[in-house]
């Protein structure tokens, strides 16, 4: 398998917190990046919806939000699709 090392840099802040959520998620930051790109370049463009004045809810809570990020891997690998 060809690969290439990607770098970016962003705020301390953003940082800490990727690493703490994809730890608490039981993955690594490398892992989670590897996802996004693989979904955006399935979907082709973001794997979510990007406009000005979005609404975005929270989620009520942590289990929520964990079952929306299995949703959306199971959808991600469906190969059906």
């Amino acid at each position: 398998m060809d690969t290439v090392q990607l770098a970016t840099r962003v705020e301390r802040e953003q940082d800490r917190r990727f690493r703490e959520i994809t730890r608490r998620l039981g993955t690594t930051p490398a892992d989670a990046m590897r996802v996004f790109i693989a979904a955006f370049n399935q979907r082709g463009g973001f794997p979510f919806d990007v406009r000005l004045n979005a609404v975005v809810e929270p989620f009520r809570t942590e289990e929520d939000a964990l079952d929306f990020v299995d949703r959306q891997a199971v959808e991600l690998f469906d190969e059906t699709r």
